[in-house]
C-alpha cells in the first residue's frame, strides 16, 4: 500500500500537515483530504454505531464523517433531542434515562446494531468501552468491535490479574496485595501488613469510581464499603483490591496503539495530576517532569505490557511518578481515554480514526521514530459543578446560554451540549472539553485563560473559575504538581480568586463604568421612546458607592465619549469598551490591560454578579444619595440551619442511617447520597435527636432540599 512505502520524512511531513489542519476547531472536513491522500484506498466501515452519549459520540461522529463512514446514535429517551442524536445518520432509542436500563441496556444495543445494519462498534470511554460481555456478544453476531480482543479486556480490565501480567511483563508495578479482597475484616488486616496509608480500589473500575484512599482502620472499613458500593453501582462488580498508596505523586500515562500485526507504538505521555477525587480536572501533553530517557523508559514498558496481551487499538497505561521519576504501573485502560485530544494534539495523529483502520485490520503506518513532540497542549474538563462545594459537587439545570470561545486562536472543544441542553442527575455532568495548543507551553496557558474568560456558560453551576485558578497559580505555571496539588493549594476549600490590589481596583472601575453606561443608555432609549428632550447639558460625572464582600468604596466615574476616567481609592484608571451591554461577553480596557468579563445579571437596585478573571463577584452599585440612604435599611437576618441536613447536590438516596427519635452525635454518618455514580457520606453537624427524616431510600433529591430536620 502507497501510504506505508513512504519515507520517515514523507511520514513527518504528513503528519506536520494533518497536525497544522486539523487538530483545531474540529476542521474535519479539511482532514478528510488527508485521509484519502494519506490512506489511499482502504475501504473500512459502511456504518459504525456508537454505544455511547455526549461529547465522545459527538467525537466520534465526527471522524466518521471524514473517513466518509455512516453513523448510528443510541440514546436514553431523556437524550431524544441530544446533540449526538442529532449529528448521526440514523438513531435509535435504547431504553429509560436510567444507564443500566438505556447505555448499559446490552439487549437493546444489539437489537439496535441488527436493526440498522451496523457493521462495527465504537464504544468510547465508560459505560461498556471495557466491558468483555458485549465485546463476545458483538463478535457472536459477526460485528466488529472497534477495541482490544475479550482476551486484552478481560486481562487489562481486572487490577489484580493487569497487576501479575505487569510483573511478569518486568513492569514497575506498586506493592500490594495480588488477590480479592473478600471482607471488611481481611481489608483491615491486608491493610496492615502493606502499611498505611493503602489504596483501595475496585478491581473493575476507572474514573475514580469505587476508590478510596485510607489512613488507619476506620477509614478502612468505610472506604471498603463505599468502594465496594460505588463499583457495584458503576461496573456490576464489587471486587476490590488493597495497595500501597504512593504519596505526593504524579499521575503520567502513556499513549499507546497497537495493530493485528504486532506493531505497538507508544504516542507520548499526558501528565494528569491535577484531580479531585481521583477523577481528573487538568491535563497535558507533555509532562514539564518528564526527562527522554524516563519518557522511552515508560513508554517501552507500556510497549511491553501491551504487546504481552496482543493488545490491537488505542489503550493507555497509567503510571504513578515519585519525586526521584520513579514509576510504578497503576492500570491500564482498554479504551479512548477522555483526555486524547492532548495526544492528537502535539503528535497530529486522530485516534478515532486509527482505531477504526485497526479495527478494519490495517497495520499501523507509522513508525516509533516518526511520532513527534510538536508544540504543548493543554485540557480543563469543564463541568456543571460547584468548585466551592468539595472541589466540585454536580449542578443540574438547561443550559439557558452556551457560547463556546472558537473565537480565541488555537481552541479545541470537544463538546455534546448546545444552547437549551438539560445537564441532568442521570450521566456524567461534564459540560466540554477544553483544548489549548500552542508552540510553547506558556503559550497554551496564555491562550486557555484568554480561553476560559471568553466562555458563556448559563443556567448551571460550573467549575470554570477552579480550572482558572489552577492554570494561573504560580506553582501550576512551574510545573511543581503532584496528585496532592488542590488539596495542599486550598487546604480550606476553594474560595475563588483572591483579587490583588490592582486587580481590586480594576474590578470596581470596571462596574462602576458599567453602571454608567447601562444608566445612559436607558436615559437614550427613554428620550428616543417619549422624544423627551435632551438636557441642555449632559453629566459628566458621578459620584457612586460601591459594595463589595470586604466594604463599601467611593467610586467617581467621568465619561468622555465612550471611555471614562474612574477614580478608585485615590487611582485613577481609564477604562474603554464598545459597550455592547446586551452582549454576554464585554471586552474592556483598563488602563491599557485587556480584559473580558461578564455581566451575568444586573436590576434596578444596582445588584450586578460579574465574571471577572473567571469568579463571580455580587456587587452593589449605588449613587452617594441612594447609599447614605440605603444605611437605614433593616438587614436581612440569615436563615438558622444549626437543625437541618440538606442535599449539597442534586442526587438520589442510597441508606437512610437514622430515624424519628434517634440520638445522633456530631459527625454521625446520618445518610448516603449517590450523585453521577459518586456515593457521598452525609454526617450531623451537631449532636441532638432526629425530628423528622423527609426522604427515604431510591428518592430522588434535589441540591437544598431538607433531609433531615433536628430537635
Amino acid at each position: 500500500m502507497a501510504a506505508r512505502r513512504l519515507s520517515v520524512a514523507g511520514r513527518r511531513a504528513i503528519l506536520a500537515l494533518k497536525h497544522a489542519s486539523s487538530c483545531f476547531r474540529c476542521s474535519f472536513a479539511v482532514s478528510r483530504v488527508l485521509y484519502s491522500t494519506v490512506y489511499p484506498n482502504e475501504p473500512t466501515f459502511d456504518k459504525i454505531l456508537i454505544a455511547n452519549r455526549g461529547e465522545i459520540a459527538c467525537r466520534i461522529i465526527k471522524t466518521c464523517k471524514k473517513m466518509g463512514i455512516k453513523t448510528v446514535a443510541i440514546h436514553s429517551d431523556v437524550d431524544s433531542s441530544a446533540v449526538h442524536v442529532k449529528m448521526a445518520d440514523e438513531v435509535s432509542c435504547v431504553g429509560p434515562a436510567p444507564t443500566n436500563k438505556s447505555y448499559l441496556n446490552l439487549d437493546a444495543i444489539m437489537e439496535a446494531i441488527q436493526r440498522t445494519g451496523a457493521q462495527a462498534v465504537h464504544p468510547g470511554y465508560g459505560f461498556l468501552s471495557e466491558n468483555k460481555e458485549f465485546a463476545r456478544r458483538l463478535a457472536a453476531e459477526g460485528v466488529t468491535f472497534i477495541g482490544p480482543d475479550t482476551h486484552a479486556l478481560q486481562s487489562m480490565g481486572d487490577k489484580i490479574e493487569s497487576k501479575l501480567i505487569a510483573k511478569k511483563a518486568n513492569v514497575n508495578t506498586i506493592p500490594g496485595f495480588d488477590g480479592v479482597v473478600k471482607d471488611v475484616d481481611e481489608a483491615v488486616r491486608i491493610a496492615r501488613e502493606i502499611g498505611y496509608p493503602v489504596m483501595i480500589k475496585a478491581s473493575a473500575g476507572g474514573g475514580g469510581k469505587g476508590m478510596r484512599i485510607a489512613w488507619d482502620d476506620d477509614e478502612t472499613r468505610e472506604g471498603f464499603r463505599f468502594s465496594s458500593q460505588e463499583a457495584a453501582s458503576s461496573f456490576g462488580d464489587d471486587r476490590l483490591l488493597i495497595e500501597k498508596f504512593i504519596d505526593n505523586p504524579r499521575h503520567i500515562e502513556i499513549q499507546v496503539i497497537g495493530d493485528k500485526h504486532g506493531n505497538t507504538l507508544w504516542l507520548n505521555e499526558r501528565e494528569c495530576s491535577i484531580q479531585r477525587r481521583n477523577q481528573k480536572v487538568v491535563e497535558e501533553a507533555p509532562s514539564t517532569f518528564l526527562d527522554p530517557e524516563t519518557r522511552r523508559a515508560m513508554g517501552e514498558q507500556a510497549v511491553a505490557l501491551a504487546k504481552a496481551v496482543n493488545y490491537s487499538s488505542a489503550g493507555t497505561v497509567e503510571f504513578l511518578v515519585d519525586s526521584k521519576k520513579n514509576f510504578y504501573f497503576l492500570e491500564m485502560n482498554t479504551r479512548l481515554q477522555v483526555e486524547h485530544p492532548v495526544t492528537e494534539c502535539i503528535t497530529g495523529l486522530d485516534l478515532v480514526q486509527e482505531m477504526i483502520r485497526v479495527a478494519k485490520g490495517y497495520p499501523l503506518c507509522h513508525k516509533q521514530a516518526d511520532i513527534p513532540i510538536n508544540g504543548w497542549a493543554i485540557e480543563c474538563r469543564v463541568y456543571a459543578e460547584d468548585p466551592y462545594k468539595s472541589f466540585g459537587l454536580p449542578s443540574i439545570g438547561r443550559l439557558s446560554q452556551y457560547k463556546e470561545p472558537l473565537h480565541v486562536p488555537n481552541v479545541r472543544i470537544d463538546s455534546g451540549v448546545q444552547e437549551g441542553s438539560d445537564i441532568s442527575i442521570y450521566y456524567d455532568p461534564m459540560i466540554s472539553k477544553l483544548v489549548t495548543y500552542g508552540a510553547s507551553r506558556a503559550e497554551a496557558l496564555q491562550r486557555m485563560e484568554e480561553a476560559l474568560d471568553n466562555y458563556v456558560i448559563r443556567g448551571v453551576t460550573h467549575n470554570i473559575p477552579l480550572l482558572r485558578e489552577v492554570i494561573i497559580h504560580p506553582r501550576f505555571v512551574k510545573g511543581d504538581i503532584t496528585t496532592n496539588f488542590l488539596s495542599e493549594v486550598y487546604p480550606d476549600g476553594f474560595k475563588g480568586h483572591r483579587l490583588a490590589d490592582s486587580e481590586h481596583k480594576q474590578l470596581l472601575a470596571t462596574v462602576g463604568s458599567i453602571y454608567v453606561a447601562t444608566l445612559l443608555k436607558a436615559q437614550r432609549v427613554l428620550r428616543n421612546s417619549t422624544r423627551v428632550p435632551a438636557a441642555k447639558q449632559e453629566q459628566k460625572s458621578w459620584e457612586l458607592s460601591v459594595q463589595l464582600d470586604d466594604g463599601v468604596h467611593s467610586v467617581t466615574v467621568s465619561r468622555s465619549g465612550s471611555s471614562y476616567t474612574v477614580e478608585v481609592d485615590g487611582k485613577t484608571l481609564s477604562v474603554t469598551s464598545e459597550w455592547d451591554l446586551a452582549s454576554p461577553l464585554l471586552p474592556v480596557t483598563i488602563d491599557g490591560t485587556q480584559r473580558t468579563v461578564q455581566c451575568l445579571s444586573r436590576n434596578a437596585a444596582g445588584n450586578m454578579k460579574m465574571q471577572y478573571l473567571g469568579t463571580v463577584y455580587k456587587v452593589q452599585v449605588l449613587t452617594k444619595l441612594a447609599a447614605e440612604l440605603n444605611k437605614h435599611m433593616l438587614e436581612k437576618v440569615p436563615e438558622d440551619t444549626s437543625n437541618i441536613l440538606k442535599a449539597p447536590m442534586p442526587g438520589s438516596v442510597v441508606t437512610v442511617a437514622v430515624a424519628v427519635g434517634d440520638e445522633v452525635s456530631e459527625s454521625q454518618e446520618v445518610c448516603v447520597i449517590e450523585a453521577m455514580k459518586m456515593q457521598n457520606s452525609l454526617t450531623a453537624t451537631k449532636s441532638g435527636k432526629v425530628k423528622k427524616v423527609h426522604y427515604k431510600p431510591g428518592d430522588t433529591v434535589g441540591e437544598g432540599d431538607i433531609l433531615i430536620e433536628f430537635e
